[in-house]
């Protein structure tokens, strides 16, 4: 399976903190925004990993993440050369993607929750023969697109902002495909704002009947960190989150418990950050196995 992590968002709901660098550079607490979607692919068994970038914006992410081969695994970069919408990045990444399934993730969104890994590679399994997304349980779904899903985990229904929601979970940006979303994306039309929508993805396989809901329910924490103050919600969140003793987004822990990287990269890493709690973080591992 493949990865693609769509980064290629301007951040003009962030101006002016994001002219001078792309949003998922930006920290949150103690690491960047694009280290959370990155673990959650890497927590899902994925290796080969495409980054979509905004025009002459590759350079930075290059130099935090290089070809991710300290991290147990292969990042490509593609710059977005106009923003068309989510849908795009299958497009763009066709050649990439190939033959195999696919995974897309926003590079702005974060979740974490117990039993989130064993969720991802259900997700892994669902998608082999359709699709699979998330249902996120919030109190007030109006704001966003709303999934109704029977009991046994199968979309009915998608809507985007309805005024009378048919339940309560919406789709985050996190979505399991099989290898057919590259036509579908091909043959989708604009919306009225003139972009590749990924609800007119989601509504293809739904048509099919072959779109999985997975629930993620009150446990669970995700943010759109696309907003001055979800990103300082989000930052106070992992900080609490993380006080007990478990790190959040952590791309060396993930590549270790993968079996990716041994205790010997994992121990340089550490040296190499020492100063820092992250560093720490990563010594605290190692003396624990």
């Amino acid at each position: 399976m493949k990865g693609i992590i769509l980064a290629a968002g301007k951040g003009t709901r962030l101006y002016p903190i994001t002219l001078p660098i792309c949003k998922p550079l930006l920290p949150v607490y103690d690491k960047p925004l694009i280290y959370y979607p990155l673990s959650v692919l890497m927590n899902a068994g994925i290796k080969d990993i495409m980054i979509i970038t905004p025009p002459g914006d590759t350079k930075p992410f290059e130099n935090l993440l290089s070809d991710g081969h300290k991290i147990g695994v292969n990042i490509r970069y593609k710059e977005q050369p106009v923003q068309r919408g989510i849908a795009d990045a299958f497009i763009l990444a066709e050649e990439f993607i190939g033959d195999d399934n696919c995974c897309l993730a926003l590079g702005d969104n974060i979740f974490y929750g117990p039993g989130f890994r064993k969720k991802l590679r259900q997700a892994v399994e669902l998608c082999k023969d359709g699709a699979a997304i998330f249902g996120y349980y919030v109190t007030d779904p109006r704001p966003f697109g709303v999934v109704e899903f029977s009991a046994d985990g199968k979309a009915v229904s998608i809507e985007e902002k309805p005024k009378k929601p048919k339940s309560n979970y919406i789709v985050p940006g996190l979505y399991f495909y099989d290898n057919q979303v590259v036509s579908i994306a091909k043959n989708v039309k604009p919306s009225a704002r003139g972009e590749l929508e990924i609800t007119s993805v989601n509504n293809a396989y739904l048509a099919q009947g072959a779109l999985r809901v997975i629930p993620l329910e009150s446990e669970f924490s995700w943010f759109d960190a696309g907003t001055a103050d979800s990103l300082y919600e989000a930052a106070g969140q992992i900080k609490s989150a993380q006080r007990s003793g478990k790190m959040i987004g952590c791309l060396e822990e993930v590549a270790l418990r993968n079996q990716w990287i041994g205790l010997d990269d994992l121990t340089i890493m550490a040296e190499e950050m020492s100063k820092t709690n992250y560093g720490h973080y990563l010594s605290t591992l190692v003396d624990d196995i």
